[in-house]
């Protein structure tokens, strides 16, 4: 299992402008194989911070997933959006285990 996990930050006054590009995003990713969980979340603290957090099944979902349409129609809003300060990190894991 694969996690994800980071920030991108964008002007606070463009996040109503976002958010539906935001959530064509999270839909197309959810709904590819392999896609586990994948959400974005308004820092409470920090209007402009989004909090990423992504779970693939395997690399070759992931893989899949950096080819597919709708994450090169993101990459390609950002510009227009003023995202920037992207700081992702990918983690290998074991099988989740309830706490």
């Amino acid at each position: 299992m694969l996690l994800i996990i980071g920030t991108v930050r964008l002007p606070p006054d463009k996040l109503e402008e976002a958010k539906p590009v935001m959530e064509r995003m999270i839909l197309g990713s959810r709904a590819e194989p392999g896609c586990i969980e994948y959400s974005y979340a308004q820092d409470v603290l920090d209007p402009g911070l989004i909090r990423v957090t992504e779970v693939w099944s395997d690399r070759v979902a992931l893989d899949a997933h950096f080819r597919s349409a709708h994450i090169q129609s993101w990459r390609a809003s950002w510009p227009g959006l003023g995202i920037r300060d992207r700081n992702l990190v990918l983690y290998e894991a074991g099988e989740p285990k309830p706490i």
